[in-house]
């Protein structure tokens, strides 16, 4: 808190926040005007750090609505702004672009039932947060964090960018602008979406917390699509019990969304976040670290850390024993990481700023081939004002504006166009059925099963892939800083620790993560986004 009983909005908590609008010290329409002030300062001015793409023009006047309602049990969120990634539909005067030159005029006909429930929850829809175009699916070695219509969204402790404006250290991706956001204090929490690695990686490289849900804890319906088989979204946000908070309000069924069917959650996951964590939270606990040196062929997420990754793990694992931990250290079986036979397709790139040009890079076939199917599906049912009726549309757009649309190309989308479209495919089907295989049965499952474990630990994104395959979760927390990109020096930038599960275990990750989070936090504010006086809420 700030001298005289202001609020720091860049660093406050949900919690925090809750309670300030509770106690009557702030209102909904001061806490937007503070964050609308830092997104002028720090976003459009200062560091320029392109994280927010579209402001809503309704936010103040939704702010100015929820100014008398306090945060309650049925709306716990009343009077706090909230982000959300540009591929979140919402039914108003707000476009939903997906980053892309194609969908610059496209609105959604309805919301999303994610921002429905965010909305009942009493939310202020603060707006759309910049992305990697089409969530990373478009183009081979698409920088993080850009998109065609976005442009470059910029890491907020290092903000510098190459000579060609791509940044030195990257923001993650592709829910960029959302962990960006999050990480420099310009709104209380933003909501993004992962397929494999999009909440995770981002999460890692700005130092904020995620929680990459099970899929069908929360609704896809309104979500512009990767693949079915692994999107979903989740929080991003500064604490691990503000993701708790968040995931209070998301996760419920959805008749529209057939993966919501088999939905487990708890009445309250902020119930596992024990006040006496340290004692509780991490005591007997079994943690895989899959990392055996002995095995050097099979040490797949360790093996090639850098020195201060290593060492950030490292104090990690001991902060995690000296809590009461069991470690167990043996690498995940060769099918888990590598993937089986048949899962895999090359697609030739041809992005002109690619180190590979014109060199086959290989892509997964389920999400390649449902990408066609969900797009389609989407683009028909959900949204309006666009010519884009389907994806062959956008691929034809982007070919007649290549100058402006196509910097990086579009070859995973002509890979994808170039499939029926009806998932009728034996390759897809082989595919679908191996990556299940492989990360359960033969990966996760195995490995989580012979040494009786309740999570793996991961650093930063590493784990990703393994776990979106399998649809599993992931709780991510800040946990140290590293420096270097591809072999040269640069600025500290932080890592995350990831702690992954099987299928429904959020409370479990979420009490390791919470109790980790209290014995070493180490999430800091980005040097160059301090306080703004003028724009703290009075």
């Amino acid at each position: 808190m700030a001298a005289e009983g202001n609020l720091s909005v860049e660093n406050a908590s949900l919690a925090e926040l809750q309670q300030a609008l509770g106690d009557g010290r702030t209102t909904a329409s001061a806490l937007t005007r503070a964050y609308l002030a830092r997104i002028a300062a720090y976003d459009r001015a200062g560091p320029r750090l392109n994280a927010v793409r579209e402001i809503n023009p309704d936010a103040l006047a939704s702010a100015a609505s929820l100014d008398r309602i306090k945060p309650s049990l049925r709306q716990p969120l009343a009077g706090i702004p909230i982000l959300l990634k540009d591929n979140i539909a919402t039914g108003d005067r707000q476009h939903t672009t997906a980053g892309s030159l194609a969908l610059a005029e496209a609105r959604a006909r309805r919301d999303a039932a994610l921002v429905a429930r965010l909305r009942a929850a009493g939310a202020v829809i603060l707006g759309k947060a910049n992305l990697t175009e089409f969530a990373n699916i478009i183009a081979i070695d698409m920088p993080a964090g850009y998109s065609s219509l976005g442009g470059q969204v910029k890491n907020p402790h290092v903000p510098e960018l190459d000579d060609k404006g791509v940044p030195i250290v990257p923001p993650g991706g592709s829910s960029s602008g959302s962990a960006v956001a999050v990480a420099a204090g310009l709104a209380a929490a933003a909501i993004g979406t992962e397929t494999s690695g999009s909440l995770l990686s981002p999460a890692s490289q700005n130092g904020v917390v995620t929680v990459k849900p099970t899929v069908g804890l929360i609704s896809r319906t309104g979500i512009l699509p990767i693949a079915h088989s692994q999107d979903t979204a989740g929080p991003l946000t500064r604490t691990v019990r503000d993701a708790a908070i968040l995931l209070n309000v998301l996760a419920a069924p959805d008749p529209r969304d057939p993966a919501t069917a088999h939905l487990k959650r708890p009445a309250d996951y902020t119930s596992f976040l024990d006040a006496d964590g340290l004692a509780k939270g991490l005591s007997g606990a079994r943690i895989g670290v899959p990392s055996d040196p002995a095995d050097p062929a099979n040490d797949f997420y360790y093996g090639k850390l850098g020195m201060r990754a290593h060492a950030v793990m490292g104090q990690v694992i001991a902060t995690l024993e000296a809590q009461g931990a069991t470690i167990i250290r043996a690498n995940i079986p060769t099918a888990g990481w590598i993937g089986g036979p048949g899962t895999g397709m090359a697609i030739l790139n041809r992005n002109p700023e690619s180190k590979t040009r014109y060199e086959p890079e290989r892509a997964g076939i389920v999400s390649v081939y449902e990408l066609k199917h969900d797009l389609n599906a989407y683009l028909r049912d959900w949204l309006a004002g666009t010519d884009m009726h389907a994806m062959a549309d956008i691929i034809a757009f982007n070919a007649a504006h290549a100058d402006t649309a196509l910097r990086f190309g579009q070859d995973i989308f002509l890979a994808a166009e170039a499939t029926r479209g009806d998932l009728s495919e034996l390759e897809y089907v082989a595919a679908r059925a191996m990556d299940l295989r492989t990360s359960r049965a033969l990966g996760l499952d195995a490995h989580m099963d012979h040494h009786r474990l309740d999570a793996v630990l991961f650093p930063g994104a590493a784990g990703a892939a393994i776990a979106a395959k399998a649809g599993y979760p992931s709780v991510q927390v800040p946990a140290g800083f590293v420096s270097g990109v591809a072999g040269k020096d640069t600025p500290d930038y932080p890592l995350g620790a990831t702690f992954a599960g099987r299928a429904w275990s959020e409370p479990v990750l979420l009490r390791l993560a919470y109790a980790f989070e209290q014995a070493s936090p180490a999430r800091q504010m980005p040097p160059g986004v301090p306080p703004l006086d003028a724009g703290r809420p009075q």
